[in-house]
């Protein structure tokens, strides 16, 4: 046939417009929880890898091979193809990889030492959640497949544009006399070639230092004070700080640090967090009513989800809260809510261990959406961009 019937043309037409729209208003990704692990399981019924991407990606992933943590990937995907390396952040060496993925999320990956020679095999799948955020899952092989063992990235908010991407700095110290041990990562952000980052570079820095030394401090006073040489004295005490990227890009970096410690004789290890969410262009820390209109009652707002919601996460676990302590340790106060960050999907509220229940409950977690915000959110605030 020659010719198209001209009704036929219109509906095509129609359907060429609808599909050109529908990509057009398509969400941005959203952050992954970042404490969650990522789990092989059934596939849903979306394509796990999805039509190969328009225009050039770069995404950030954060997990481990095994049992070793701390894996760092960047991946760049363009089509099929993906590029990129990888470290374990408490070494701090790169090692190149490149594969492909395709439309199903049939993931491989080739790793190459510094002379180019094949190491390793990353093979599984590219998953991509309701949420649009990407986990990639599978099993990692040495070149001749006599070694394997699981692999589990997710990927982390990290949209920095150009050469500019966040490594960790490790530190470790061990302590004879003392009998204490340190492990600490922080993150540093580096290829700027403006220093826009040197201040937050600086108050991470600045945060970590300080730890170390209040914990160096408590260990000999404690020692000073039981009369006992720390050496002694059995199992030593320890330090350990680690961090999740809630979000980092040009304007935004917000960045929560676990920090976890034990004293020798003491009952048991305590662990609490501690955030930085730092202005870019300002150069300055954020604080939580910075984001807010003067005068908002956000405090209100906020409180009345997070009380909600952990109760509705108490039951469902089976944990069973204290109602009053969630009440007392969630209400509207600025001192309950000194731990959050900024994610794509809403402001991660953390309430450390005894805030809203005992010990043994942990830490609890509730995200709060910028929709349940939105009318306290100020109009050229950081969190503007969110609810537009």
């Amino acid at each position: 046939m020659s010719h198209l019937p001209k009704l036929a043309i219109f509906l095509s037409v129609v359907v060429a417009l609808v599909l050109i729209t529908s990509c057009k208003k398509s969400p941005a990704p959203a952050a992954q929880n970042a404490n969650a692990s990522p789990k092989a399981g059934p596939q849903v019924n979306h394509p796990e890898g999805g039509e190969a991407p328009p225009v050039t990606q770069t995404k950030y992933f954060k997990g481990s091979i095994g049992s070793a943590l701390g894996l760092q990937m960047k991946l760049v995907r363009s089509g099929e193809a993906l590029t990129g390396s990888y470290f374990y952040q408490n070494v701090g060496t790169k090692i190149d990889v490149k594969g492909t993925v395709d439309k199903d999320g049939n993931l491989s990956i080739e790793e190459f030492d510094s002379s180019g020679k094949p190491t390793g095999l990353f093979k599984g799948l590219w998953k991509t959640g309701d949420d649009g955020s990407v986990n990639l899952v599978g099993n990692w092989s040495t070149p001749n497949g006599t070694k394997q063992t699981a692999f589990s990235l997710h990927e982390e908010a990290i949209e920095f544009s150009g050469a500019t991407e966040i490594v960790a700095k490790p530190i470790k110290e061990t302590n004879k006399t003392n009998n204490y041990s340190i492990e600490v990562e922080y993150p540093q952000i580096t290829g700027a070639a403006d220093g826009r980052f040197d201040k937050f570079n600086q108050q991470a820095r600045a945060l970590v230092n300080r730890k170390i030394a209040e914990f160096k401090k408590d260990v000999v006073q404690r020692a000073s004070e039981d009369g006992t040489p720390s050496e002694t004295s059995g199992t030593g005490s320890d330090l350990g700080i680690g961090y999740t990227v809630g979000l980092a890009n040009d304007n935004l970096v917000s960045v929560q640090f676990e920090i976890g410690g034990y004293y020798q004789g003491a009952a048991h290890p305590n662990s609490y967090s501690q955030v930085i969410n730092f202005d870019v262009p300002n150069g300055k820390v954020l604080r939580l009513a910075d984001l807010f209109k003067p005068g908002a009652k956000y405090l209100p707002a906020m409180s009345a989800y997070a009380i909600k919601d952990l109760k509705a996460q108490s039951k469902a676990a089976n944990s069973m809260l204290p109602e009053d302590t969630i009440n007392s340790g969630a209400g509207p106060t600025e001192k309950n809510f000194k731990s959050w960050t900024i994610t794509r999907k809403g402001l991660a509220l953390t309430f450390d261990a005894y805030q809203v229940g005992p010990y043994v409950a942990g830490p609890q977690k509730v995200l709060v959406p910028y929709a349940t915000l939105k009318d306290f959110i100020k109009p050229d605030g950081p969190l503007a961009v969110f609810v537009k």
